[in-house]
């Protein structure tokens, strides 16, 4: 169970969790040790850090716990990064097997949202790589992802199930390879929801790697894989927002979130996110997808309470919320969609 914090040290939390917010007084001692143990299971823990070395250590508390686990801390992150550019090394050395093959596919999530949505690319480790094919092309990516020294540790029946297969390295097993036919792995969900790889090249449209296309990846992954079970997730997309460069940006994403059938997860994690980091334009966005009951119950559940409490003394509280979302997402009727 984490550290409780006080809502003032929740507030400091969320600052250092934004990649672009000034950094807030630097709290006592045990307060900020606290703030470490959060930001570290919510994902944002890099950010922290890298904010709190640009303040430099003489403005942290002089205090001799603290400082150890700081040195702690940033030897961590600097072997998680060191994995993240090793996995990218095997995630590029697959997507060329892949093209030699003509198996159409791309990389998506951390990789692509580092490099994309992050000023800082270490801000945004990363702990395995996906990869997203079309259904059809499953078989043929699995054969070229085995070829290329890795192990399914899967259940293949289940696999096909959920368009989700985890691929480990023979030599050294921390290194996760998954492949997707769908980023939506609810088999129940996925009659209402899709995101598979020719509706992420329709949202592109000529482009690779849109923002809208992002945003919308950000969404499916936060609400949809997840079920908001750590703040990193917002984080994804509160930065695919501020990467939104127009209006007309702004109609493609709502145009795909009406495609892909996730408009409620839109309304939804637009909403806590923009609550959570004081984001007036993803309100706005979430505002601008007229509210049925399920959207109107689901905002009711996904709360700054309710992100913020997944392992604290509310924990049960927060996953019964979270529970009742996911049954939401289950018993909602598809929206009609006209292109």
């Amino acid at each position: 169970m984490l550290p409780p914090l006080a809502p003032a040290d929740e507030k400091l939390l969320l600052n250092y969790a934004d990649p672009e917010a000034r950094m807030a007084v630097v709290p006592a001692a045990g307060t900020l040790l606290a703030l470490l143990d959060n930001a570290e299971f919510h994902g944002v823990l890099p950010i922290m850090l890298r904010k709190l070395r640009e303040a430099g250590d003489a403005h942290l508390p002089q205090d001799p716990a603290l400082q150890a686990r700081l040195t702690e801390l940033r030897e961590a992150s600097t072997l998680v990064t060191g994995q993240s550019m090793l996995l990218q090394y095997h995630g590029e050395r697959i997507m060329k097997a892949l093209a030699a093959k003509d198996i159409p596919a791309r990389i998506v999530k951390g990789p692509v949202f580092a490099r994309k949505l992050y000023k800082h690319v270490s801000d945004r480790p990363f702990t395995d790589i996906d990869i997203l094919v079309e259904p059809a092309s499953i078989n043929d990516a699995n054969q070229v992802i085995a070829a290329s020294g890795f192990e399914l540790h899967s259940g293949e029946a289940q696999s096909h199930d959920l368009q989700e297969f985890k691929w480990l390295e023979k030599e050294n097993s921390s290194l996760l390879i998954e492949l997707h036919g769908n980023l939506v792995h609810d088999s129940g969900m996925r009659r209402r929801l899709s995101l598979g790889f020719r509706e992420l090249q329709a949202i592109d449209g000529a482009g690779t790697d849109t923002p809208a296309a992002l945003l919308t990846i950000a969404i499916v992954h936060a609400a949809g894989g997840h079920k908001f079970h750590r703040l990193q997730l917002c984080v994804d997309v509160l930065q695919g927002v501020r990467a939104l460069p127009s209006p007309e940006a702004e109609a493609q994403l709502l145009e795909a979130a009406r495609m892909t059938g996730i408009e409620l997860e839109l309304a939804t994690v637009l909403d806590v996110t923009g609550r959570l980091f004081d984001e007036a334009r993803a309100l706005d966005l979430a505002d601008r997808i007229k509210p049925d009951l399920g959207i109107r119950l689901a905002r009711r559940l996904i709360t700054r309470e309710t992100l913020l409490g997944v392992n604290s003394r509310d924990k049960m509280r927060s996953r019964l919320r979270r529970d009742a979302f996911r049954w939401i997402q289950r018993l909602a009727r598809p929206r009609p969609y006209r292109a």
